[in-house]
């Protein structure tokens, strides 16, 4: 394993270490007390059970969804909007000229719908910090934090499996892609974080189908509280269920409705992200020149969280995007037989590029804190057990 040459530390601090002992191989005093240094026993990384990482990766995730929550709600707002939905109160049908909500949706006052209190303006939404005012004004200040419990109840089977998932096959594939084939092993990053990605985001989807209808759809009375994951869910299996194929099985289909666009947007965000993370923080802490400490440890992994989770953001927008429509969609019809591909290009149709990075500030805003807090927290954490297992 690249780690194994530091016994005790994570793989990352330990490919870092030997990067460092190799630069100064010709100090032989330096040299000297490398090695001293090395042969203190320690806990290995590859000891930690999968409960112990994770605990790390739930209370990282948990952080993170309370801090970044608006802006998640800000992004998804404005895709919902580029997508047709309406914010301006009136949710009736009758009052739109389109075969679906969320399909070239255009505002159409009739003399039988109740005419706005205000132009259409007032509550068309303009960018990231203009949600923020009108959800804000419009319908409360805590709106911004609407699907944090979906959040929540996300972060900790998802994170939880995704992160340990993401080390245990980190470590596996590293042993032995280094004993068998070590010009492969610069790609493990890749490969190990999709993987994790997949058995988390297929594992935990219906949450995510919630939390994103729950971010979408605008609650106008801001005394009344809006519905929860289980409200959400129910409602969208009623809706299959009260259309023209109420088959049991066709109704809790919906629960994964979009999930190709997920694992499309999720896949390639883990791949990015890790194998820009992995080879950032390995750098940042060899140039450091120092022992791993707690200070290094959390500031190393949120310096290269942040970096590497707003470029794999950027680069992924599009599917992003794509995803969110998928999950909003509230057309029985259309949301069981559309694919990724065509809801792609009814993006290109009704937005062309700039179509395809609608929310893109926001997305971009929350994604590299949000892997910045959950990849140092967690990292954090897992540097105290071994602290703790030291001791024992």
């Amino acid at each position: 394993m690249v780690g194994s040459a530091r016994q005790g530390l994570p793989s990352w601090i330990g490919a870092a270490t030997v990067t460092r002992k190799m630069e100064i191989d010709n100090n032989m005093v330096k040299e000297e007390s490398l090695c001293k240094r090395s042969s203190n026993p320690k806990i290995s990384d590859a000891e930690l059970s999968f409960g112990e990482r994770a605990f790390s990766a739930a209370g990282a995730a948990v952080i993170s969804s309370i801090i970044v929550n608006p802006l998640d709600v800000a992004k998804v707002r404005l895709q919902a909007q580029a997508a047709g939905v309406p914010y301006d109160g009136f949710h009736r049908m009758a009052c739109f000229e389109s075969s679906t909500m969320l399909q070239d949706v255009k505002y159409m006052p009739s003399s039988a719908c109740t005419q706005p209190t205000c132009s259409p303006e007032c509550t068309r939404y303009k960018g990231t910090l203009d949600v923020f005012y009108k959800v804000v004004r419009q319908e409360g200040f805590s709106r911004l934090w609407t699907g944090t419990n979906a959040s929540l109840a996300l972060a900790v089977p998802s994170v939880g499996i995704y992160m340990p998932l993401y080390d245990i096959f980190r470590n596996y594939m590293e042993e032995l892609t280094s004993q068998n084939a070590p010009t492969v092993t610069p790609y493990v990053p890749l490969v190990a974080g999709s993987l994790a990605r997949s058995v988390a985001c297929i594992s935990c989807y219906p949450v995510e189908l919630a939390r994103t209808r729950m971010q979408a759809f605008k609650h106008n009375q801001a005394s009344v509280k809006p519905p929860g994951v289980w409200k959400t869910l129910i409602d969208a299996v009623s809706d299959i269920k009260s259309s023209k194929n109420p088959q049991a099985i066709q109704s809790y289909r919906i629960l994964w409705t979009g999930l190709g666009a997920q694992l499309a947007r999720d896949v390639p965000f883990s791949a990015v992200c890790w194998s820009l993370l992995e080879p950032l923080r390995r750098r940042i802490l060899s140039g450091l020149g120092n022992e791993a400490s707690l200070p290094s440890v959390l500031g190393v992994n949120f310096c290269a969280g942040l970096l590497a989770g707003s470029i794999a953001a950027a680069s992924t927008c599009p599917l992003d995007v794509a995803r969110t429509r998928r999950q909003i969609e509230k057309d029985p019809t259309r949301a069981l037989t559309m694919t990724t591909r065509q809801t792609l290009v009814e993006i290109w149709r009704d937005g062309g590029i700039k179509g395809f990075f609608t929310g893109a500030g926001a997305r971009v805003a929350r994604a590299g804190p949000s892997v910045g807090i959950v990849v140092s927290f967690y990292e954090v954490v897992k540097h105290a057990l071994h602290q703790r297992q030291m001791t024992e």
